[in-house]
């Protein structure tokens, strides 16, 4: 895995070890900031967060992009050592804040809102869309902020108060990018 663009551009990333984790795909990602720049224009100031974070690729590549600040939520011990380490091989400390915890624990935002909320969990579980939900509540994502939710090619998204505003289809992954409506 390397980050794919911006002022990391090529740097390698660390996978998590084991099973526990299904990290993105180079071409996925690639795929989704695509459809990210297509529609931000630019990623300078936004405020991010990579949920179900992994190895914190996405995120990762958010920051190199030029993002100032992303959360990363993750809970498997391998996963966070994982993700510790790119942070830390990027120099990248000073714009992250990584909790080791469940998505689903997150209490209420104690900062600005998020512009951009990346969500890959497992496959077949229904979580990403109820955590968009919880943090919606929770006053974690802006009203104008992009959401995307990686889920299984066979996995449709219906999030209460959010249109889906495209779906692409990236090897065995579906990705979705919705907005407040």
């Amino acid at each position: 895995m390397r980050i794919i663009a911006g002022e990391w551009r090529g740097r390698k990333l660390v996978a998590p070890e084991g099973e526990a984790t299904r990290p993105t795909s180079d071409r996925t990602r690639e795929t989704l900031f695509s459809m990210l720049t297509s529609r931000l224009g630019s990623f300078e100031g936004l405020r991010v967060a990579d949920l179900f974070a992994g190895s914190g690729a996405l995120g990762l590549e958010a920051l190199s992009r030029g993002a100032a600040h992303c959360v990363f939520v993750e809970q498997e011990p391998g996963a966070i050592r994982a993700l510790r380490r790119n942070i830390a091989n990027l120099h990248a400390q000073d714009r992250c804040d990584v909790r080791a915890s469940s998505v689903m624990s997150l209490g209420t935002a104690r900062s600005e809102p998020l512009d951009l909320v990346l969500l890959d969990p497992p496959y077949d579980s229904g979580a990403g869309a109820v955590a968009v939900d919880k943090l919606t509540r929770l006053g974690w994502i802006s009203p104008s902020a992009w959401v995307s939710l990686e889920t299984s090619r066979a996995e449709n998204v219906n999030v209460k108060g959010y249109t889906v505003d495209a779906v692409r289809d990236v090897g065995k992954a579906r990705l979705h990018l919705m907005r407040a409506t």
